[in-house]
């Protein structure tokens, strides 16, 4: 782990694996997590030689936290000064639920900077709430209820968070290590990021990606509904939408040899369809 500073010299924290691979993937997580949650992903990527670049956003894992910039603008700077910083180019950028409202803000302000293909993995996009351009999202109600409970009892939000995460039951322990991963974000970070999520909306920025596109999404997500990647899929030209059957908003882990396969055969195939 090392830090690299964004455009306001807040520290994030980002982990290069495999610098020596011959294929490039940056991996941005999702909320409340950290880059802990790609554990799952890590070693298929290494089998195929991949170099691995994750971080944490701001206010979560070992990143900084700061008082302010838990906006997606701030975000996708963020995520630019590393991959500036590192001088990547003609690399693959995978965004996990927040992460991937993140990455697509990225795509737009950033005008596709360095990426040769975009995954979209349960991605809170357009929005997490309902909205004009999404009916499927999270009602404003139930996220201000999350927002009430979240500053009065944090790791209860975490607990009732993990209970619609995953469409099958996991273990005990797994629901301990999540629950851990969960409570380990700032309560800054972890909050206003969920205030942003409430608010922010990315799908005007869809136009923006020409890139070859994967959509990875559960059929059973209850947090980021499956109608959200059908909107993704309509509105992105040159995508293609990866439906996990049985899978809710934690495909990652619940059928992560599934999406671990189907994510390698979609970035080293040379055409979308």
């Amino acid at each position: 782990m090392f830090f690299i500073n964004s455009n306001d010299n807040a520290k994030i924290a980002v982990y290069d694996l495999n610098p020596n691979g011959e294929k490039t993937i940056v991996l941005v997580h999702g909320w409340p997590l950290s880059h802990k949650m790609f554990e799952y992903q890590i070693p298929t990527l290494l089998n195929n030689n991949y170099r691995i670049i994750t971080l944490d956003l701001r206010g979560f894992g070992n990143s900084d936290v700061t008082y302010s910039g838990y906006n997606y603008n701030q975000f996708a700077t963020d995520l630019y000064c590393v991959i500036y910083s590192l001088n990547l180019w003609n690399f693959d950028l995978l965004g996990f639920s927040m992460g991937g409202a993140i990455v697509t803000r990225y795509m737009k302000m950033y005008q596709e900077y360095g990426v040769r293909k975009l995954c979209l993995l349960d991605a809170a996009v357009p929005s997490y709430c309902k909205s004009s351009t999404n009916p499927y999202g999270q009602s404003l109600e139930s996220t201000n209820n999350l927002i009430k409970l979240g500053f009065n009892d944090r790791p209860a939000l975490n607990e009732y968070f993990g209970s619609i995460f995953f469409y099958n039951n996991q273990s005990k322990p797994f629901k301990g290590w999540f629950q851990n991963l969960n409570d380990g974000a700032s309560g800054l970070g972890e909050m206003n990021s969920l205030i942003a999520l409430k608010n922010e909306n990315v799908f005007d920025d869809l136009k923006y990606i020409s890139v070859p596109t994967g959509i990875f999404h559960g059929k059973e997500d209850k947090i980021c509904p499956f109608g959200m990647a059908e909107i993704m899929n309509k509105n992105i030209n040159n995508s293609i939408l990866y439906t996990f059957e049985k899978a809710g908003h934690g495909a990652f882990y619940e059928v992560k040899d599934n999406l671990n396969k189907t994510l390698i055969q979609f970035l080293n195939n040379n055409i979308v369809s």
